[in-house]
C-alpha cells in the first residue's frame, strides 16, 4: 500500500519508458503525449552510464518544471547543462536544483495542480478548493522529491 505524497513505479516500468521514448520521437505522437512528457538525458556522475527518461513536465514562468523523488535526479547540478527531447527536438537547457522544504512543496504543487497524472502518481490529493493537500506535498519533499528548473537555450 502506498503513503499520501510517495510516488510509485509501475510494474513494468522499464518497458513502459522505452514504449513511451519511442512514442517521444514519432513526429505526430510527440505532439500529443510531448504536452506533458519529455525525455531527459542524464550521465551518472560516479558510473558515467546514460540514462533516457521519460518524464512529466509543466511550463511555468517561461521554464519547464520536472518534479522527481527518484535517485536519477541527484545527477543534475544547478548550473550544468542537460539534453532533452522536446516535441521531437532536441535541446539543451540549464538546470536550477530546488531542494529546499519551502521551494519543493511550492513548485511541485504547481505541477501537480497542472497535471493530474504527476499528482497521481505522486500519490497528491486535491482540498474541496481544488488545491494539492499540503501534508502530500510535505511528504513528497520528505521522500526525497526535488524540482528541476529548465531553461531552455
Amino acid at each position: 500500500m502506498s503513503r499520501a505524497g510517495t510516488a510509485q513505479t509501475m510494474p513494468l516500468q522499464n518497458v513502459m519508458n522505452s514504449v513511451i521514448r519511442v512514442a517521444l520521437r514519432a513526429p505526430f505522437v510527440s505532439k500529443g503525449i510531448g504536452r506533458y512528457l519529455l525525455t531527459i538525458h542524464v550521465v551518472g556522475r560516479k558510473t558515467g552510464r546514460h540514462y533516457d527518461l521519460p518524464v512529466a513536465y509543466t511550463r511555468h514562468d517561461g521554464a519547464l518544471l520536472v518534479g522527481t523523488p527518484f535517485a536519477w535526479g541527484r545527477n543534475l547540478r544547478t548550473g550544468d547543462p542537460v539534453e532533452i527531447d522536446l516535441l521531437g527536438k532536441r535541446r539543451t537547457a540549464d538546470v536550477r536544483v530546488v531542494s529546499d522544504e519551502a521551494g519543493v512543496t511550492e513548485l511541485y504543487g504547481v505541477i501537480a495542480k497542472a497535471n493530474r497524472n504527476f499528482a497521481t502518481f505522486n500519490d497528491i490529493g486535491f482540498g474541496p478548493s481544488g488545491e494539492p493537500d499540503p501534508a502530500a506535498l510535505h511528504r513528497a519533499f520528505e521522500g526525497g522529491a526535488r524540482v528541476f528548473v529548465l531553461a531552455l537555450r
